[in-house]
């Protein structure tokens, strides 16, 4: 039970990587506290963050908290990480999951998409942050972790998707920045990104549909990759943009079969490698 007792707050924890993320540290003993938007069932999206919540616990003997927020706006940030403090005593880890996309060229992007990625995939991550700090600077191996890609500027990416990339690479940004600044608080604070795409909603409902799910793998990949990250030393183990299935490489594993969707199917590689 290498996370009992460590206490977990997680934004976008209602589904997908949030979700699996969630479930593998509290079935390593981790109290998790769960963020996200949907407290009553949506058509589109599975599950609310009381669904979760349950399956969570189900999965693990800590404690688990749903709290409905929103990291667009201070209050709710403040809310989140009060409740989370008052409720658990204090806050070990930060997983920055929370995200939203929009895959439009430039003349097809209306501002409110634009605002939309931005507040939650850069904003948010950075508020969110700074929010955590306080708690942060009291844990013994304290983690932050950002679901966003390495720093490779290529132009591909930016010619393509230029709104939604700069909002990617702005989390990462927070990642280089704050690492290098909390350095002197033996915070950890890296990056992990899956090399494949992730069967979730955004990938269902936005991306590419049945035929995308098709070639993904399982969010519990990334999950795997998250649990091994986060038990390393903090004051050693900062800076990096790591890559779900390097780690899990690292870790003498070298069989994913078991994470595709459709064994069947050729794998689509994710945006930005």
């Amino acid at each position: 039970m290498p996370f009992n007792g460590k206490k977990v707050l997680i934004t976008g924890g209602s589904r997908g990587i949030g979700k699996a993320i969630a479930m593998r540290l509290a079935a390593a003993g981790a109290d998790i506290a769960i963020v996200g938007k949907t407290a009553e069932p949506h058509p589109k999206l599975e599950g609310t963050i009381f669904t979760a919540a349950e399956e969570i616990a189900k999965a693990g003997a800590g404690n688990v908290l749903p709290i409905q927020g929103d990291i667009r706006f201070e209050d709710s940030i403040e809310q989140i990480v009060k409740t989370t403090v008052e409720k658990f005593g204090g806050i070990d880890i930060l997983i920055n999951n929370a995200s939203a996309i929009s895959l439009s060229s430039t003349e097809q992007t209306e501002p409110k998409r634009w605002d939309l990625m931005h507040d939650i995939n850069v904003r948010g991550t950075f508020f969110m942050s700074k929010a955590c700090l306080p708690a942060l600077k009291k844990s013994s191996n304290a983690h932050i972790l950002n679901l966003s890609p390495p720093l490779q500027l290529n132009p591909e990416w930016f010619g393509r998707f230029l709104a939604y990339s700069i909002s990617k690479f702005g989390m990462s940004m927070v990642v280089l920045g704050l690492a290098e600044e909390l350095k002197s608080h033996r915070i950890g604070v890296n990056a992990l990104w899956p090399k494949t795409t992730i069967a979730t909603a955004a990938i269902q409902n936005i991306v590419g549909g049945d035929l995308m799910v098709q070639r993904s793998r399982k969010p519990e990949i990334v999950a795997d990759a998250a649990y091994y990250i986060l038990q390393r030393p903090a004051a050693e183990c900062t800076g990096n943009f790591f890559i779900d299935e390097d780690i899990l490489i690292q870790q003498g594993i070298s069989d994913f079969s078991h994470y595709a969707v459709n064994p069947s199917q050729k794998l689509m590689p994710d945006l930005f490698l």
